[in-house]
């Protein structure tokens, strides 16, 4: 796990760019905390930072190999969970490795196939390839979108790297975001390939970008296609099973401390308790560790979205499949700093407005990074499997647009919107999302034969699988590589997901609940609480310090009236949940005020140029 930058100028020779590129692979410092190195040969350069996972004396990156034909370099992130296997294989067809790291596999594979070594690889990962004997940069991202990837065309060649800011970091790039990004920005919505910042794009998952000089030039390798079913209960919950124990015992393999994140909901829980089994055959304890909020267990009071506090979950599950367990309690203040705020932004560079649920994440990782340096993550099962309340929302599923935002106005209503009126009219996000949904569901093939019903529930999981996880994925990311956490993520693992895709509803939802095939594949491992346990989404503090908090750091913003967030937000909604009273603001209303300071932050931080004409 690393981060990746670099820059092509086919007109000319970037040796004299040093310091541009030092700069650009030091904005990816946190992500890669043991090492960096950097590669230049006349119009490519190369930046690397890593985090040293397998083979710690040999990965070091960039990576070369010198051919007849000229030199290919490699930059890698991620993780091949096959490296094992392709090993094998390439030393079968002759060649020759001087180190037992993935990334030399991922290397040798190239040069044997091509960027068709992309089909063969199992994992998570984005990785950069410049191709001397043919003068191309090869950009290859893994099929779900786990690891980020972006790059910015420029009049004579590309920039790229794991995070906006490393290309942000490079005099050429301006620090512009137009209508179309807020838009973006503004809306739930994960356009493929939008990076919000004017002229950048994302790598879109499971996609090969080539760029030479007659331009860039893109090839889908993978995209999550409709196939039947034919398999049965038993024989599905098996398969099931059979998939989750070999991608979790793939996905433990480390050359460092590994542990779980559990929350005592299903997903983390079942895979944690894979993970206990699978190292318990090797005389080892699986770390788990939980995030909770002072005062949290004993005074929780349940609502709309989450009925039981998790602790009590969490706590069984540990005490069943024996994990050395910690959990890491935050308080109110810590929550609410500016500096941590600050510090959530800059990894995510942008204004997403997650508020204390982006901050525990963090500071979850941050005190999880002192023990582990990899950590298993429950993360996208609810995508997969068909967890969320809005898969069994009749108005969600009838409903013609995205099935979570029908949700979120729900759940959170007007309250949480701060926006000015006439920047609202401007941007027309209802238009928008509505486009965004048309083009997303006009590719998802339907079965001959299948239902109305069933096929709605298919497009809705493939809206989750292609929009709505990258969202999260790309959070995960972010927050635990600002620590320099690798956290995987083994519900993704592309064969579960193609496999679980095209089961019919019918099946995911056999006993009338959410995931129940999962549930059921992993039965024997889960105490009764956890598996008879509702879903509930990630965990938000309720401690009414929170909220005042809040409300004071709002208090002085309002005091600085010509601060540019007001052109965007409505300074009097802003001012009236600032004033309300703490322990009654409604929870639409908070998050109103941590996307209004978040968005503050990032207009400090950033500087962009906001282009609204």
């Amino acid at each position: 796990m690393c981060g990746i930058t670099g820059w092509v100028s086919f007109d000319r020779d970037l040796r004299a760019e040093a310091a541009t590129l030092d700069a650009m692979t030091e904005t990816m410092a946190c992500r890669g905390p043991d090492d960096r190195g950097t590669w230049i040969d006349g119009p490519a350069a190369l930046g690397h930072r890593r985090l040293a996972i397998i083979d710690l004396p040999g990965g070091r990156q960039p990576m070369s190999a010198d051919t007849p034909d000229g030199t290919v370099a490699l930059v890698y992130s991620g993780e091949a969970y096959n490296f094992t296997e392709l090993r094998t294989d390439l030393t079968a067809r002759g060649h020759r490795f001087t180190t037992d790291s993935d990334t030399e596999v991922v290397l040798r594979g190239y040069l044997e196939w091509g960027d068709a070594v992309a089909e063969r690889l199992n994992g998570m990962y984005a990785f950069a390839v410049w191709d001397g004997r043919h003068d191309k940069l090869v950009m290859i991202r893994d099929r779900m979108g786990i690891k980020p990837f972006y790059y910015q065309p420029t009049p004579d060649g590309v920039l790229f790297g794991s995070e906006p800011k490393a290309t942000l970091a490079n005099p050429l790039v301006r620090r512009r975001v137009t209508l179309d990004g807020l838009r973006e920005l503004f809306t739930f919505v994960k356009t493929p390939g939008h990076a919000v910042w004017d002229g950048m794009h994302e790598v879109e998952p499971g996609t090969v970008v080539t760029f030479d000089r007659t331009g860039p030039h893109t090839r889908v390798y993978w995209r999550l296609d409709t196939r039947p079913h034919h398999d049965d209960r038993d024989t599905t919950i098996a398969t099931v099973r059979t998939l989750l124990d070999d991608i979790v015992r793939r996905q433990l393999v480390a050359d460092v401390p590994r542990c779980t994140l559990l929350s005592g909901g299903l997903d983390s829980s079942a895979m944690t308790a894979l993970a206990a089994r699978q190292l318990a055959k090797h005389g080892e304890r699986v770390r788990s560790f939980a995030v909770d909020f002072v005062g949290q267990a004993d005074h929780f009071v349940a609502d709309e979205l989450r009925a039981t506090p998790d602790t009590p979950f969490v706590h069984d599950l540990a005490r069943a499949a024996d994990t050395d367990h910690q959990d890491i309690v935050l308080d109110a203040h810590t929550l609410a700093d500016p500096e941590v705020r600050a510090k959530v932004l800059r990894a995510r560079d942008l204004p997403m407005g997650f508020g204390d649920m982006d901050a525990s994440l963090y500071l979850l990782f941050r005190s999880i990074r002192d023990h582990s340096t990899v950590a298993l993550s429950g993360e996208s099962a609810d995508e997969v499997f068909g967890g969320y309340q809005q898969f069994f929302d009749e108005e969600a599923r009838r409903a013609d647009t995205f099935p979570w935002l029908v949700r979120f106005a729900r759940d959170f209503g007007d309250e949480g919107d701060v926006m000015r009126s006439d920047f609202a009219r401007t941007l027309d996000l209802p238009s928008y999302v509505a486009d965004s949904y048309r083009t997303a569901v006009s590719g998802i093939r339907r079965l001959d034969g299948e239902s109305d019903f069933e096929y709605r529930m298919r497009q809705i999981c493939h809206l989750h699988l292609t929009r709505f996880v990258r969202v999260l994925l790309d959070r995960k990311d972010r927050m635990s590589m600002a620590v320099g956490l690798e956290v995987r993520v083994p519900f993704c693992d592309h064969r579960l997901v193609e496999y679980v895709y095209n089961t019919p509803w019918s099946l995911k939802s056999f006993d009338g609940r959410e995931k129940s095939l999962l549930r059921e594949a992993t039965a024997d491992l889960l105490p009764r609480s956890v598996y008879d346990r509702v879903k509930s989404p990630y965990p938000s503090t309720q401690d009414p310090k929170y909220a005042l908090a809040l409300q004071d750091h709002a208090k002085e913003l309002l005091a600085r009236p010509d601060h540019p967030v007001f052109d965007l937000v409505d300074r009097e909604r802003v001012s009236e949940a600032a004033h309300r009273d703490t322990p009654v603001i409604a929870q639409a209303a908070r998050r109103g005020l941590e996307k209004t300071l978040d968005l503050a932050l990032w207009l400090d931080i950033y500087r962009p140029e906001i282009v609204t004409g």
